[in-house]
């Protein structure tokens, strides 16, 4: 039987989600900062571990004719990351709508705060199709709520 990890997929601290993540060659630009785009990866990250936290998983979603979409970002690149930085993902669940969510993130090293979003995402049907979220997934999301 495999290992498990059971703090591969963060872990929750109240209401909010936290993801550990190490920053990595990979990870920067020539100037030895994170890129950009590399810090919405570490939100979708704290998102998806987030859900599977919850018990929410992409794989059945999928075979219910169902996935969830980033419909708005709003982003603030405040400080910059390095490599071998040791972040973590803040994920924390702001609104309940229909079809729609809003999650408040953050990336820190330690307590900067280096990145800022709120992320609005929908569930649709695989056809792109909004679709309300289920009561079944409301009530697992409903402890998270701000």
């Amino acid at each position: 039987m495999p290992r498990i990890w059971p703090d591969l997929a963060g872990r929750i601290e109240g209401k909010a989600h936290i993801l550990p993540v190490r920053v990595y060659f990979e990870d920067t630009d020539f100037s030895g900062i994170v890129y950009y785009a590399n810090y919405l990866k570490f939100c979708e990250r704290g998102r998806s571990d987030l859900l599977r936290l919850m018990d929410v998983h992409h794989k059945e979603l999928a075979a219910q004719n169902m996935a969830f979409a980033v419909r708005r970002v709003e982003a603030d690149y405040l400080r910059p990351a390095r490599i071998d930085d040791i972040l973590e993902v803040r994920t924390r669940l702001a609104e309940l709508r229909g079809a729609r969510f809003v999650l408040m993130q953050s990336v820190a090293r330690g307590k900067e705060i280096l990145f800022e979003a709120k992320v609005t995402a929908a569930l649709l049907t695989l056809e792109g199709r909004p679709q309300r979220l289920p009561g079944d997934m409301l009530k697992k999301f409903a402890p998270f709520l701000l």
